[in-house]
C-alpha cells in the first residue's frame, strides 16, 4: 500500500484530515503520511487516513510499519518471529524481513 510524505508535523501541515489537531505539539522526530488510494475503504487503514510517523520509537508486534522502497513508501504490518521481524503488506501479498524500519500510528480515523 503506497503513502504519500505530508511533511513534518513540528512545523505544522495544512490538510483538511489534521484539521484540529495540535501538530506543533508533536516531536521534531514526527511527520505525517497519506494512506492512497490502493487501500479501499474497508479495513483498519483506507484510503485518505493520515498517519503520524514517529522515527524515533523502536518496532514492535503487530506495530505498523513505513518502508521506503523502490523510491516510494509503503505500509506494512509488523510481525515479530522469534528475535526478528517479518513485515507483511496490509492489503495482502508478499512480506519482506526488513533491515530498517519506522512505526507510524494512526492519527485520524474517519
Amino acid at each position: 500500500m503506497r503513502l504519500t510524505y505530508l511533511g513534518p508535523l513540528s512545523i505544522g501541515i495544512d490538510h483538511p484530515a489534521l484539521a484540529g489537531i495540535d501538530c506543533e505539539g508533536y516531536s521534531p522526530n514526527c511527520f505525517a503520511v497519506e494512506v492512497g488510494e490502493e487501500a479501499g475503504v474497508s479495513g483498519a487503514v483506507i484510503e485518505g487516513d493520515v498517519l503520524v510517523v514517529n522515527e524515533a520509537r523502536g518496532l514492535g508486534h503487530d506495530d505498523y510499519a513505513v518502508v521506503e522502497m523502490d523510491d516510494a513508501l509503503h505500509l506494512y504490518r509488523a510481525h515479530r518471529v522469534g528475535t526478528r521481524f517479518r513485515l507483511l503488506p496490509v492489503n495482502g501479498g508478499q512480506g519482506l524481513t526488513p533491515s530498517v524500519s519506522l512505526v507510524v500510528r494512526l492519527a485520524i480515523s474517519p
